[in-house]
């Protein structure tokens, strides 16, 4: 059979997909075995893949593979979120294209737009993680917006509006001017930017002096209705009670005092517009303040300033302070860096607006879902980030869940002509409530308001199995509750904490099990990735570049739980030069010829020691998911397949050049390798699929995505001890003929003092790796370079190509460097403190260093007197 020289991934990929797919392998029904059900974080209709869902997904698809193949019924739940403001904005855009602005169309019409549009783009990003591997169910995909998501929306609002826990109020907000929209406080970004503190002169009602403020946002000194100070303030006591006249509109408001005002900051006068700011609305409630909206939703000056009506309100910035300037009252204007609110979304500048809005009092839910985190019932990787979940929990506040859109799932709020609201699905619902209540039927109208996207997507571990609609079901009561969640930790809150909220006020119960929080990608000057910054990779580039398997592994050697991963492309590079070393390995082992059958096994000692490593990594790496450090089980593994079977198992075994291997090693080695592949198989899926199918013939349905996860056997320490000291020993011989000029084809004789029993029967790879014609017990005469090595002192002949005195140089250089690592141990096990405070077993390491220190010394020592 002709084997490609190289690994190509290009071809293979899809093959195999496309077998696991058409196999089945993919999708789950309930039936008799334990289920290990994961629901994948919805990415935004809208989305692309980067390299955020990237790491995402591979972690998802690694715990996946790996419990299917454990013979759990795994279920990998994929699907869409709806995402309000950006697939809007997105249908907005496409709208403006087509000459159509959405304010000339009606909402069913508006609608139909955005339906078109997600057909032909909202499945892009799903097809994407086909081509990273994801063994995701995709029979059960699911949409935000599918008819029965979107009744259980519905239903829940109305279930939480019956038992008091929603409410509309009139409130300050987080307003998008872009979006028109009000946002949550966790989708407001703060950014450190340059601004101005501008300081404006006052006057008082008469004209006789004036009062200075300082603000960063003078446009609002068009709402003002106050000046605040603190009452303590000996500098403004004569002002309290006084008026002022507000610049340039001339309106006259009171100079208020509350404990409220930083005396430190600006001038320590406070210009208060209650409509635009929350500490001022609070204020403003105290005293009883007028309020007066200056500021339109699209972020223009409304009528209610009285001037520059209908400027946007940074160009209304400009020309209001022109105007102050020109009348005498600007003070001046000072440089200041200060955190901005953007909109998460659009990138807006973030407007606090006073606003009517819907409202979930967190308080009356919250509280299983703090208790469940805190108790350990739902278990936080890494654990850091409980006292972050803690405190947001314990200070939550009321959730704004309603949002300016058309686009998302329509609040089932009803108003008549009066303005008199009720709560119901269906306008025929609303009507009975109204007649129910004796008011008119008249002019009933739908609140035009759609709920937060977060409002529908803490549904999802519930809604995907249809758990509202049927909480009895197969389905529900099967996999119900997840087992893990893999997301990030900036939705720690928007998400996570409402799921687990959500599951414990309708199925009493968490969703999850595990959440297990990945860090954020940043490149290698610590920036988070994104395509406005231009310093993300497109992960299909690079997909198609390395190959799925080595942009999957690429991101796991770098991701460990919680904190940020730098992405380097050439961790990628390094993925790829696995799935190339795998490859390698197969080609060497695949063209053995095999001896006749009753040829002995010559390898014995080296498989009995590379089983020993196997069972030692498999008990490791299982220990290690079950603490989920899954990066740490992968370089176990990386080191398992690179170094100990690559490196040393098969140049132990590897026979003669043009000699046949006898049949036990070469069976023992194959399944060596066919184990290696079911370790790896969950992180690299690609390419161990098709090795294992080259290895040998294999039946039908006999694929590694299907076979059984490796389960660790007996641990052979002796062999394992035997193997390393043998390993030791010919790197040590190869470190001294690479520093002595010493020919790695010169066959040299090596001396030994000492019990060489620990060696085993790796006598024999010492002589042919590392070319050694005779070992000796050492000898008075004997001349050469000595190391210690497993208790053993060990001398290699000095040979015929070292210079003596380029020797003795390099071993006068060890002797000076050892002397001082010597003096250094010495000095901290003089220490009294140290020897009595440290704990006992890092003392003896200590010790053990001083002693074999000493004896490294002697043997350099010896090692001159030989060469003198």
């Amino acid at each position: 059979m002709e084997v490609r020289k190289t690994y190509d991934p290009a071809g293979i990929e899809q093959k195999w997909y496309e077998h696991w797919q058409q196999a089945g392998y993919f999708h789950s029904e309930p039936d008799d075995r334990d289920p290990f059900t994961i629901v994948i974080p919805p990415p935004n209709v809208t989305g692309m893949l980067h390299m955020g869902h990237v790491l995402n997904n591979t972690l998802q698809d690694v715990f996946v593979r790996r419990a299917r193949m454990q013979g759990f019924n795994a279920c990998w739940v994929p699907g869409t979120d709806h995402a309000s403001i950006a697939t809007e904005a997105k249908v907005v855009g496409m709208l403006r294209e087509r000459g159509i602005k959405k304010s000339d169309l009606s909402r069913d019409a508006f609608m139909e737009y955005a339906w078109e549009w997600k057909e032909k783009y909202g499945g892009i990003i799903l097809q994407q993680l086909k081509e990273l591997g994801c063994s995701c169910d995709w029979e059960r995909t699911r949409f935000t917006m599918d008819p029965e998501y979107y009744d259980d929306v519905i239903d829940v609002f109305i279930d939480l509006y019956n038992k008091g826990y929603i409410y509309r109020g009139l409130r300050m907000i987080n307003w998008d001017p872009e979006a028109k929209t009000a946002l949550s406080n966790e989708e407001v970004i703060y950014k450190e930017v340059r601004s101005k503190l501008y300081f404006v002169r006052y006057l008082l009602e008469d004209g006789s002096d004036s009062l200075t403020i300082a603000t960063t946002r003078p446009e609002t000194i068009l709402g003002d209705t106050a000046i605040c100070v603190h009452p303590d303030d000996e500098r403004y006591s004569n002002w309290i009670g006084k008026k002022v006249l507000v610049p340039i509109v001339n309106r006259l408001i009171p100079v208020i005092a509350d404990t409220y005002v930083d005396r430190e900051f600006g001038t320590g006068a406070l210009k208060i517009t209650p409509a635009h700011d929350p500490n001022d609305y609070e204020i403003g409630q105290r005293h009883g303040l007028e309020i007066i909206d200056m500021m339109n939703e699209n972020g223009t000056v409304s009528e209610a300033a009285g001037i520059l009506v209908g400027e946007d309100r940074f160009a209304a910035r400009k020309k209001l302070v022109a105007m102050i300037e020109e009348a005498g009252q600007l003070v001046k204007i000072e440089e200041l860096t200060n955190n901005v609110g953007y909109s998460e979304r659009t990138d807006a500048v973030v407007e606090p607006r006073l606003s009517m809005q819907w409202w979930l009092d967190m308080k009356k839910v919250s509280g299983p879902a703090l208790d469940a985190v805190m108790n350990g019932t739902v278990k936080l990787h890494p654990d850091k980030f409980i006292n972050t979940y803690r405190h947001w929990m314990e200070h939550v506040r009321d959730w704004c869940i309603s949002r300016q859109l058309w686009w998302g799932h329509r609040i089932p709020a009803w108003y008549n002509e009066n303005k008199d609201l009720v709560v119901a699905k269906t306008q025929e619902e609303a009507v009975a409530h109204f007649r129910a209540k004796g008011l008119s039927e008249n002019g009933i109208i739908q609140d035009e308001d759609v709920l937060d996207t977060w409002a529908s997507s803490w549904l999802w571990p519930i809604s995907v199995f249809n758990g509202m609609k049927d909480p009895g079901g197969k389905d529900i009561n099967y996999y119900y509750p997840t087992d893990v969640l893999v997301t990030a930790p900036e939705i720690l809150f928007f998400w996570v904490a409402r799921m687990i909220i959500a599951g414990y006020e309708y199925r009493n119960d968490r969703p999850f099990d595990h959440v297990y929080l990945t860090g954020i990608v940043r490149d290698k000057q610590r920036r988070k990735m994104s395509k406005s910054l231009g310093n993300s990779p497109d992960p299909l580039d690079l997909i198609h570049q390395y190959g799925a398997d080595g942009v999957r592994m690429g991101m796991l050697l770098c991701a460990p739980a919680g904190n940020d991963i730098l992405f380097d492309e050439k961790q990628v590079e390094q993925g790829r030069n696995f799935c190339n070393k795998l490859w390698n390995a197969f080609r060497l082992v695949s063209g053995w010829e095999v001896a006749d059958a009753d040829t002995p096994a010559r390898n014995k000692a080296a498989m009995e020691w590379f089983d020993a490593k196997l069972q030692q990594t498999i008990v490791s790496v299982d220990d290690q998911f079950a603490q989920f450090r899954v990066s740490d089980a992968l370089m176990s593994l990386y080191k398992l397949a690179w170094d100990d079977f690559c490196a040393w198992y098969l140049e132990f075994i590897k026979p003669a050049y043009g000699q046949p291997i006898d049949r036990a090693t070469k069976e023992r080695t194959i399944s060596f390798f066919e184990t290696l592949l079911r370790l790896l198989h969950p992180i690299m899926p690609f390419v161990t699929e098709e090795l294992y199918h080259l290895l040998q013939e294999r039946a039908s349905g006999d694929d590694v995505m299907m076979s059984s996860w490796p389960i660790a056997g007996q641990v052979d320490t002796t062999a394992l001890r035997s193997g390393e000291l043998a390993m030791e020993v010919i790197s040590a011989i190869r470190d001294l003929r690479a520093r002595n000029n010493l020919s790695p084809k010169e066959s040299l004789t090596l001396w030994y003092e000492g019990d060489l029993s620990s060696l085993g029967d790796f006598t024999d790879a010492i002589r042919h790796l590392a070319n050694i014609s005779n070992m000796e017990v050492l000898s008075a005469g004997a001349s050469g370079t000595g190391f210690l090595s497993g208790g053993i002192k060990w001398m290699l002949e000095s040979g015929e190509g070292g210079d003596p005195a380029e020797q003795k140089a390099k071993l006068e250089e060890q002797l000076k460097y050892t002397r001082g690592f010597l003096e250094s141990v010495r000095k901290k096990l003089s220490n009294e403190r140290f020897v009595s405070n440290a704990p006992a077993d890092v003392v003896e390491v200590e010790r053990k260093k001083q002693a074999d220190a000493e004896e490294k010394i002697r043997l350099l020592e010896e090692s001159l007197l030989s060469l003198n």
